[in-house]
């Protein structure tokens, strides 16, 4: 089985994956983490130096190989599943758990991450804000696609892991 984690940034896709992937003995791998190694970059450094589409299509590779993976819960990129026909083939592939977060909980999380974020790069807190609010509105469209919604504040594991469990 394959499980995909997805939601905007900061919404805790790798924290939940990987406790999720450990409650069920899976192996966790997180789309953006993976990228990295693969391409030896940072994924800011790669923004800056080839651009979003080219980012786009590379994740959109790194996501075709993952599928030749099983027993595996995988934290997607926010964009990943908005880009691409992704989320089609997320759909096709697993079960999806959408991470879902409000705006001003996402600027919380962001005012006190320590990575950088490429897209929120230079925005005031209250740009930010108004960033988040609209590129949210826009990819939920593919977000609620998912198989399972839960709210990302505080997702409890074990609910997780029980209705992960009732599908398949």
């Amino acid at each position: 089985m394959r499980i995909f984690i997805i939601g905007y940034m900061l919404s805790g896709k790798s924290t939940v994956g990987k406790k999720l992937a450990n409650v069920l003995g899976y192996e966790f791998i997180d789309t953006d983490a993976y990228f990295e190694d693969k391409y030896h970059v940072n994924i800011s450094n790669f923004f800056k130096s080839y651009g979003e589409e080219m980012f786009r299509k590379l994740e959109n590779e790194v996501l075709l190989e993952l599928l030749e993976k099983d027993n595996i819960v995988i934290s997607t990129g926010g964009g990943l599943p908005c880009f691409n026909n992704n989320m089609d083939t997320i759909k096709k592939n697993g079960i999806s758990l959408y991470l879902e977060m409000s705006p001003i909980s996402i600027l919380n999380r962001l005012q006190n991450s320590k990575k950088g974020r490429p897209l929120l790069k230079d925005k005031t807190p209250d740009e930010a804000f108004d960033y988040i609010t609209s590129s949210l509105k826009e990819r939920e469209v593919y977000y609620k696609q998912a198989t399972i919604t839960i709210r990302g504040e505080s997702p409890n594991i074990k609910e997780i892991q029980k209705e992960v469990l009732s599908i398949r």
